[in-house]
């Protein structure tokens, strides 16, 4: 059975793709195009799984909200 991972993306100053997956704390990663980004974060979501395996770091993303001020 597949798991799914919720992947935050974001671009910086310098144009670099960077994503994180709140669910495994820590796991992040960051690439120049958007396909190497996924890849390269599917490698970061098994190796980080592959890290904690026996131990309960796994939290459930609630939801992502946007706030003015």
């Amino acid at each position: 059975m597949k798991k799914e991972f919720t992947v935050i993306i974001e671009q910086d100053e310098e144009g670099y793709f960077v994503s994180e997956v709140p669910e495994l704390p820590g796991c992040h990663t960051q690439a120049k195009s958007m396909d190497e980004l996924l890849e390269r974060t599917r490698e970061a979501i098994s190796l980080c799984l592959e890290i904690y395996k026996g131990r309960r770091t796994r939290t459930n993303l609630v939801g992502v909200q946007r706030i003015a001020l």
